[in-house]
């Protein structure tokens, strides 16, 4: 019994697509997020959640959207991917207003 049969079955009837980049890109930088997190949180011998965090998770989490909702159709994938955009968006935003406010000097 070939236990890789399966695997190798799997590899013949693979398919790249232009959806299925778009998913694989999409699910590379929502990784890649936690890579970064990981190198600034040692790097400063503390947890911190950097721009560029939430930068990636916004453009992975939109990408994962755009491939569920039209490359694949899959609603389980959407509903997993829909509230994280709104997050990560919402995030940014009070991370950027956060930054403009202690550059001019305004309270928050």
């Amino acid at each position: 019994m070939d236990i890789f049969a399966p695997i190798l079955h799997a590899l013949q009837h693979f398919h790249l697509t232009a959806w299925k980049l778009v998913g694989f890109a999409g699910t590379f930088m929502f990784t890649s997020r936690w890579f970064v997190q990981l190198y600034y949180t040692r790097k400063h011998k503390r947890v911190v959640m950097p721009l560029s965090f939430w930068w990636l998770s916004v453009g992975g989490s939109a990408l994962l959207l755009a491939y569920f909702t039209v490359g694949k159709n899959d609603s389980v994938g959407i509903l997993s991917n829909f509230f994280p955009v709104f997050v990560s968006v919402y995030n940014l935003v009070v991370h950027l207003r956060h930054r403009r406010n202690s550059v001019t000097g305004d309270e928050v």
